[in-house]
């Protein structure tokens, strides 16, 4: 039987993707028929998750398309939301990696989402592809992995700082991302908002795993007093997307002060 930790760790630093999403399916596909056992006494690696293919910039210096008329563009901003959603399979991976002595429904939630994550990132790379463009073919920001790196040893924090901040605030922007695809006279434009629509989707879910797990390991802390500790990051969206945020578990009273605090 496949020992849980190891295997992860196994996925989690495999640069081949082709390699890590077929190990991640066989790993997942063990794990739901229960032919995994644990074993709580590994020792998490400290390690840095690096992709030779890409080229990494400060936030600063990636230069956003404004419109989207010609295929480069679009390739662009797609290729944003690729590299969200694949920095997003690899924080799903490290939770379950780094995590101990938790619920079994810990588990099974980030699985489920590293899950999701990969589905996402398929179809965003067949857009790309499509275009003529392939992961790594613009620049990108690790943005999300200093995000892990600062919480790995706090669950709550994780949750809170990455989920319930970084995640939710994807939820702000995807409507205005599907805004700007549909300015696009591609007609690849179709495709890429029915993507973005079952990414919005999922993430509702994923932000309400972060919210569940954020209220299992808060204790005392604040949310508040973590976007103040934590305003290295942005852990709202300009405009927040009530509706969704609601649905992923977020309280109208918490959105307020949330509002408050951003403007």
């Amino acid at each position: 039987m496949k020992e849980f930790f190891s295997s992860i760790e196994k996925i989690l630093y495999e640069n081949d993707l082709g390699l890590k999403f077929k190990e991640f399916e066989n790993f997942f596909d063990d794990f739901k028929s229960t032919k995994i056992i644990f074993n709580m006494q590994t020792i998490p690696l400290e390690k840095d998750l690096i992709n030779t293919n890409l080229k990494v910039l400060h936030p600063t210096r990636i230069r956003r398309p404004k419109s989207t008329n010609s295929n480069t563009a679009l390739a662009k901003i797609i290729h944003s939301v690729a590299h969200i959603e694949f920095c997003a399979i690899n924080l799903a991976l490290d939770a379950l990696y780094r995590f101990k002595d938790l619920p079994m429904q810990f588990y099974k939630d980030w699985l489920e989402v590293a899950d999701e994550e990969i589905k996402h990132f398929k179809l965003l790379v067949r857009a790309l592809n499509e275009l003529g463009f392939e992961y790594s073919s613009f620049a990108v920001h690790n943005n999300l992995y200093e995000a892990m790196n600062l919480t790995k040893d706090n669950l709550a924090l994780r949750m809170g700082v990455v989920h319930k901040g970084l995640e939710a605030k994807g939820l702000d922007a995807n409507p205005f991302v599907i805004a700007k695809i549909q300015h696009s006279n591609n007609p690849i434009k179709s495709y890429i908002e029915e993507v973005l629509k079952i990414i919005l989707e999922d993430e509702i879910k994923h932000v309400k795993k972060g919210n569940i797990w954020w209220e299992f390991a808060k204790k005392d802390m604040d949310f508040l007093s973590i976007c103040k500790d934590f305003n290295q990051f942005c852990l709202a969206g300009k405009k927040l997307n009530i509706h969704a945020r609601l649905r992923a578990g977020f309280k109208k009273e918490e959105l307020i002060k949330l509002e408050n605090f951003y403007n």
